[in-house]
């Protein structure tokens, strides 16, 4: 058995976080979002501690290749899959928050001018609670 450091990053498309994702998006505001453009792929073996992150295209690939922006959601399979389903949500909320409102490819940094991204995912995701 290969031992924990030589464990071998993969990736697996994760269907239930887009599926997730488009229930989210159902009922929050957010139409600036085009699930569309959004893969999300779960991943074993990272050393990461994060739930989740989010990976943008950026807009030099986007000329050169003569493509639309897009994001990628990772999902860290040995924290988020142990998560509530509230919890995935909120996780999800969060990464979302990262996409700027012109979904140029690039990201939002978690504090900026006033703006604090974990306080307004919490808000959002208390919205989706009593929409639902």
């Amino acid at each position: 058995m290969a031992n924990a450091k030589n464990k071998k990053l993969e990736w697996e498309e994760a269907i239930d976080v887009k599926k997730n994702l488009k229930e989210i998006l159902k009922v929050l505001d957010l139409p600036h979002i085009k699930i569309s453009r959004i893969f999300c792929f779960r991943t074993e073996g990272s050393k990461s501690r994060s739930y989740a992150r989010i990976w943008s295209y950026p807009k030099i690939f986007q000329r050169a290749l003569g493509i639309e922006p897009a994001y990628v959601i990772e999902v860290l399979s040995k924290h988020f899959d142990k998560l509530d389903s509230d919890s995935k949500k909120k996780v999800l909320i969060h990464e979302l928050l990262h996409i700027p409102k012109n979904f140029s490819g690039a990201l939002l940094p978690h504090r900026s001018h006033g703006r604090r991204l974990e306080a307004l995912a919490n808000k959002l995701f208390k919205e989706y609670k009593e929409k639902i």
